[in-house]
């Protein structure tokens, strides 16, 4: 069993409570759009790290960090991407991807609207999770990240946190 804090799209700002909020998490995800590698520093100095490079990252963030990531964990597969979409209105080029080979029984995961879904794709049979952003840069006006536990190929748990309004 793990539990996984997942967040996206923080442009260079971490808020500190993200440290209170994922204190007991086993891993912290990122899905694109860190704006600096002091951010990446600080999350990789507090716990394990998976993320992948949003539009906004530099040369440096991206050799750090792949556009796409897939992996399993504790029997759940994972697709993460920056620009992704969601069901019915995904990337061409993801959608291209999730045809091709869809995490199945299992997760996709990306950022870059800042908007927050948590919705199944019936069709591909996976949950997409997108956790809006944390980041007081963009149009969002509520900073939001989830939590959840993986656990012997179940996704269970989900939570969402409010951070408060951007900028705060």
């Amino acid at each position: 069993m793990k539990k996984i804090g997942l967040l996206s799209d923080t442009h260079s700002f971490l808020d500190e409570r993200i440290f209170q909020y994922f204190a007991e998490c086993d891993e912290i995800w990122h899905a694109g759009d860190f704006g600096s590698m002091s951010l990446i520093d600080r999350l990789r100095a507090f716990k394990p790290l998976r993320g992948v490079y949003g539009n906004i990252d530099n040369a440096l963030i991206q050799a750090e960090m792949p556009l796409d990531l897939r992996f399993e964990c504790e029997g759940v597969p994972v697709f993460m991407t920056h620009i992704g979409g969601y069901p019915g209105r995904y990337n061409p080029r993801v959608r291209k991807i999730l045809m091709e080979n869809p995490p199945r029984n299992g997760l996709f995961i990306c950022g870059h609207s800042h908007i927050l879904k948590a919705m199944p794709d019936r069709q591909l049979g996976f949950l997409h999770l997108n956790p809006g952003a944390c980041g007081n840069e963009g149009w969002h006006t509520v900073k939001t990240l989830m939590r959840f536990v993986l656990d012997k190929g179940a996704i269970r748990e989900l939570e969402v946190i409010e951070l408060g309004k951007r900028g705060n």
